[in-house]
């Protein structure tokens, strides 16, 4: 149970209750509206990143599962393994990324993304040579960007753990749904 009750949608505002109408139908979202001035911020900064970054999809998807296993956020882990899925992260990729002890050293873009994750949410700043290697990749926005993404979602990860959000257990799935981007092979 929440450590502080979700807001029903007959207790929003209508700006507010017909911007969550545009959601899928997940706990997080009812559990932010306790802050309705800053909801709408947040449901526009992630859905930037999750449908209008540069960053490749499934390589955005491996950084979020990083951040929630190092913050331990069951609930970010949940949503965001089925997004993973849904944009086509191999199961094996997946567990790569949910390992924190691969220390993702090599020389493709998803080792330097998943070290630089690492360093950011250990670290808060990442080495100079590891900031250098990204630039042999990811233009400035995308570098931008992946901070972003490694921000958001460690913030996300601490108010999820803190109000301790529970898990759907209606079956809420995001593949059918609308509100994200069709899959890349789909």
């Amino acid at each position: 149970m929440a450590r502080i009750d979700p807001v029903a949608p007959e207790a929003m505002s209508p700006e507010l209750k017909t911007l969550l109408d545009t959601r899928p139908p997940y706990n997080i979202y009812r559990i932010l509206a306790n802050a309705p001035t800053a909801l709408p911020g947040f449901v526009q900064l992630a859905g930037a990143l999750l449908t209008r970054s540069e960053l490749d999809p499934q390589l955005r998807e491996m950084v979020i599962l990083r951040v929630g296993a190092h913050c331990r956020s069951a609930y970010e882990i949940h949503q965001h393994l089925r997004l993973a899925r849904h944009v086509g992260v191999s199961e094996e990729r997946i567990a790569r990324a949910m390992n924190l002890a691969d220390a993702a050293d090599g020389e493709s873009l998803e080792d330097r993304m998943l070290a630089f994750t690492d360093s950011v949410v250990l670290s808060v700043k990442a080495p100079a040579d590891q900031f250098d290697a990204l630039r042999a990749h990811l233009s400035p926005r995308g570098i931008t960007e992946l901070l972003m993404t490694i921000g958001t979602y460690m913030m996300v990860s601490r108010v999820l753990e803190n109000l301790e959000v529970e898990i759907e257990q209606d079956g809420v799935d995001i593949a059918g749904k609308a509100y994200y981007p069709a899959p890349a092979n789909g």
